[in-house]
């Protein structure tokens, strides 16, 4: 739990996979700064889930289906804050597919864009933050999931080109890249003590980042504030392991 130090009252704010993990962490720090939060993910109802989501507005939404993600453009009647955090890792063998990678860049970046470019008008009124999350991936390849690591390297991209593009419409775009979380994404690696251990090996500070360490890097690239002259920019939530 973070002790709130930004005010964000009278903001909405929209998260994509706030239902569990980073998303939820910084769904939040949002809420916590006095923020209205809607989140989506992949289940029926907030029911469905461990965690008590139910102080949050909730929407089932497949991101790999452009049509549910138009419906929630539709239904989004105002945003200041918009956070392209949902997204998911095909492995193999399923990975080194065709279908596997389209799948992976359906989530993780055709749905961002779509977002992006579907609720700009809704944005551009107030000014608005955009906040897409990237990954180590985004600077490193890994042969066993090709569509997560250029998928991820497009985010990067694509902030920059939408920092420019909507500039002028007082909309800010920027991404974090987070180092090695503790996730459902990266559940299976962790529980193998080999597996982990090149991680946190490589990481100076030597751990697993946790989901509300991403939280606070969120705040701040939305607070006009304090990051109203930020755009286009990415920064790494990694413990160090990027510097290598």
């Amino acid at each position: 739990m973070m002790t709130a130090t930004f005010d964000f009252s009278g903001c909405a704010a929209l998260i994509t996979g706030g239902s569990n993990g980073i998303g939820l962490a910084i769904a939040r720090a949002f809420q916590e700064a006095g923020a209205e939060v809607s989140i989506t993910g992949t289940k029926a109802d907030v029911a469905d889930y461990d965690e008590d989501l139910s102080d949050f507005s909730y929407r089932q939404v497949r991101l790999e289906d452009s049509k549910a993600v138009d419906a929630l453009i539709a239904a989004t009647e105002r945003v200041d804050v918009l956070v392209n955090n949902a997204g998911t890792a095909v492995r193999p063998p399923e990975a080194l597919t065709p279908e596997g990678f389209e799948k992976n860049m359906d989530i993780n970046l055709n749905s961002a864009f779509r977002l992006c470019q579907g609720l700009h008008g809704k944005l551009k009124s107030r000014p608005g933050s955009i906040i897409n999350i990237a990954s180590m991936y985004s600077y490193f390849g890994s042969a066993r999931i090709p569509g997560y690591g250029a998928s991820k390297a497009a985010i990067l991209q694509m902030t920059k080109t939408l920092a420019v593009l909507y500039a002028d419409d007082d909309i800010r775009v920027n991404a974090i890249a987070p180092g090695w979380i503790e996730t459902n994404l990266t559940a299976r690696t962790r529980s193998s003590a080999e597996a982990s251990r090149p991680m946190t090996e490589r990481t100076p500070m030597g751990r697993w980042g946790k989901p509300g360490e991403i939280a606070g890097t969120a705040l701040y690239l939305a607070s006009d504030q304090l990051a109203g002259f930020v755009t286009g920019v990415t920064i790494p939530v990694d413990g160090g392991y990027s510097v290598y």
